[in-house]
């Protein structure tokens, strides 16, 4: 009798790729080429047919700002166009239209924005994101970007930021210069100085950073600096991080909370250790 060996059954294989989806969301309305509005905590993001097709964050530029900042765009220009029409993407459509811009020069600056924007979108939320649907689906004439286009680069730009300097403090908070102690670098948050932090230290500052640094005032965020200079917001964080680890600049330090007021004298707690030690009181005294 002749057995024939039967080979087991594969495992199942995780797919390594789907671990990496920074909006589960947003991957299955990529997948059901939605078209809508996702509304997340930190920006929106556009689709049509499954693509990203624009992306706004409070803590980014617009592409209104990026494009009137070094004169590609006279502002009058793009008010004009503003007011005509509802949204910033119709009104880049328009400018397209009308060869205001060049389509080049436009494509480029819509595209800075909406990555910049939407790796701001994309950051991890505490609260859950809504999808708004859209009944008129539309590919308009500026380029869109795959869902999972914008992940990648999402997660490349983290990686960066977290490599140049790991404490993400100075991205939000007001920042102040801060005294270099002899061209020390901080107290890296990672762990105990290293080699490349004190080469960081070492390295002088650059044009671009130096514009920054001059910006530096304690009152202005990395996001403020970014509108002022008329930048992406994520080339104003690479910046900001680096002139951090060189010991240039700091977040703001919070205040220390206040302690809370003593409770009025008389009052009646509520705390059961608190209770029994004043009938335990009560008790001595009365022996």
């Amino acid at each position: 009798m002749t057995v024939v060996g039967t080979p087991p059954p594969a495992l199942p294989v995780r797919d390594k790729g789907a671990g990496r989806a920074l909006s589960p969301m947003l991957t299955r309305l990529a997948e059901e080429r939605a078209t809508g509005v996702l509304v997340r905590e930190h920006g929106v993001l556009h689709l049509a047919e499954g693509r990203v097709v624009h992306a706004e964050s409070p803590l980014a530029p617009g592409l209104d700002v990026l494009l009137t900042a070094h004169g590609t765009l006279a502002a009058t220009a793009w008010q004009q166009a503003a007011a005509r029409t509802t949204g910033p993407l119709l009104a880049a459509e328009l400018l397209l239209r009308s060869g205001v811009l060049p389509t080049g020069a436009l494509e480029l600056c819509h595209l800075d924005a909406l990555y910049d924007a939407g790796y701001f979108a994309l950051a991890p939320s505490s609260t859950p994101g809504r999808f708004r649907y859209d009944s008129t689906p539309r590919l308009g004439p500026l380029p869109s970007v795959p869902v999972v286009a914008l992940e990648r680069e999402t997660l490349r730009r983290r990686l960066l930021l977290h490599r140049l300097w790991p404490d993400p403090a100075a991205d939000t908070a007001p920042l102040i210069r801060a005294d270099p102690a002899a061209g020390r670098a901080p107290a890296n948050p990672a762990g105990p100085t290293t080699p490349a932090t004190q080469a960081a230290s070492a390295t002088p500052v650059t044009p671009r950073q130096r514009a920054v640094l001059d910006r530096v005032d304690g009152v202005r965020t990395a996001t403020d600096i970014a509108r002022n200079l008329g930048r992406q917001a994520f080339h104003t964080l690479v910046d900001v991080r680096r002139l951090t680890a060189a010991g240039q600049i700091a977040p703001l330090p919070t205040a220390p909370s206040a302690p809370p007021p003593p409770p009025p004298l008389g009052q009646v707690t509520t705390d059961p250790d608190i209770a029994l030690l004043k009938r335990l009181r009560d008790a001595l005294e009365a022996l």
